[in-house]
This record gives structure tokens, sequence and C-alpha cells, in this order.
């Protein structure tokens, strides 16, 4: 085999190896091999059932606002007036350690397992039962501080992001960290979930359309997500056909470099 064939050989294979090909980056790609175009059901999400250290927005309102206001955990009318997501932290109600939160005047509420609406259902109950009669128009409203999860690996931005919606799927947690980058491997994204029962850790390819079926699709609260790197990365020869050939060119470039020092 003649030097040039050697480099040509050498150029050729390390395109070939060090290319991220265009299916590795492209989501929720239909891989049916059938001809028939298949029909992907995205799994409905189901309520969220609290856990320990999840805080809670809990507002109270009524035709007349003095009535509530001694049930206001901070100043203002409502629960918590605070809208800013560290004046949720300080302003809502933790789940302690034992399952329970502390709300003015009702004192300590078990919640831990709960939903959402069924906690609303137990306050308002409480209230009806305990202090105010149905004309008083009691309207309560229990929502999360915020929709928190964290995520690592290879994406614009790390970190622990807080987005203030009920449902947020993978997708949606991703677009909000910048994207997964070039060098991110999208077909083994790790989901670390914290259950009743214990962590949970599982993998989804989301270049599959079929992901959209699993349960891991819609987060969870708190859920830990992480993208690992492709095998590219740790290579360092480029992420697409251009920067592999400025590798070769710099290393032959500067092998030529040292056989021409040592030769003279």
């Amino acid at each position: 085999m003649t030097k040039n064939s050697f480099y040509i050989l050498l150029l050729v294979s390390t395109l070939f190896t060090s290319c991220i090909p265009i299916k590795d980056l492209v989501y929720l790609q239909d891989k049916n091999t059938s001809e028939e175009k298949s029909v992907v059901a995205a799994v409905e999400a189901k309520p969220y059932r609290l856990q320990v250290n999840d805080v809670l927005s809990i507002s109270i309102k009524a035709i007349d606002p003095k009535l509530v206001s001694i049930f206001s955990k901070s100043e203002g009318t409502g629960m918590t007036s605070a809208k800013s997501e560290s004046g949720l932290y300080f302003d809502g109600f933790t789940v302690d350690d034992h399952g329970n939160i502390r709300i003015p005047i009702l004192g300590e509420v078990n919640v831990i397992g709960y939903t959402l609406e069924e906690v609303r259902a137990m306050i308002e109950k409480k209230l009806l039962e305990e202090y105010f009669k149905t004309e008083a128009n009691i309207f309560v409203t229990v929502k999360l501080a915020g929709f928190r999860y964290t995520i690592n690996g290879e994406v614009g931005s790390t970190g622990t992001k807080t987005l203030f919606q009920e449902h947020v799927n993978i997708m949606e947690a991703i677009a909000n960290a910048g994207d997964i980058t070039t060098v991110g491997n999208r077909k083994a994204v790790t989901i670390i979930r914290q259950t009743p029962t214990g962590v949970q850790m599982n993998d989804i390819d989301l270049t599959d359309a079929n992901v959209m079926k699993s349960p891991y699709y819609y987060l969870q609260p708190n859920d830990y997500i992480y993208v690992k790197p492709l095998r590219q990365k740790t290579w360092g020869t480029g992420q697409t056909g251009i920067q592999s050939i400025g590798t070769i060119i710099t290393l032959l470039s500067l092998a030529t470099t040292v056989y021409l020092i040592i030769k003279n």
C-alpha cells in the first residue's frame, strides 16, 4: 500500500467513524418498518401524588376577603400572595418528613400520597365543617409551587429548572434546558425518579416516536434527567465531516513537520 493510499484510507475511515449521523440527531422518528404509517398514542399523564419535600401553593378565597385572612400564611389575601419562585418556597407549604403541611388555624394536614385535587377537597371540606357556612362561597386552590426538575449532561443549560405548569413532558423539559447538544446521546436519556417505593431509573430513546407511549415521557416533579455523551465527544475528531477533515489535516501537518525536523 502506497503512502497516498494510506492517507486516503485514514481520511475515509475517520470520516465514517467520527461524523454523527443525522438519524442520531432527529427527534421522534417513525421507526416502524411496515408500509402502513403507525399511529403513536401518547400516554396520558397520571395525577401526581404528593411526596415529602414538595412545596404547595394554597389559596383560599371568599366573598368577604376578611373572612379568610386568618388562614393566610403571608400578608395579603389568600394563603400565598408571593408569585416568584423564591417567594413560593418561603411562603409555600412544605410537606414534612411525616407527610404533613401546617396551615394557619387548621393546623397539620396530612397530604402524603394524595393528589392536588384530593388535598383541595380535603381543605375545603374541613373549612366548611368547622369554620364557614356554604353561603360564604369558599373557593380553595391547591397547586405545586412550580414544576421542578433537574437536568444534567449534554444539554445547553444544566441545573434545576422550574416550569409553572401542571404537566411537563421530556421534550418540553429538554427544550427549556436549551436542547441536547450535538454530541448528546438522544437514544439513551436517563430519567431517575423518586417514588414512595424507592428510586426508579430508566433510559428512553428520544429519536423514536414510540417514546410517547413510555410512562417516563411525562415527567413527575423532582425527576432527574441525565443526557449521556456520544463516543464522538471523547474521540475529539469532530462532530461533522468538515471538522473531521480539519482534524486530519492538522494531524498530518504536525506529523510532516516533525518528520522534516527529525530528517534535517
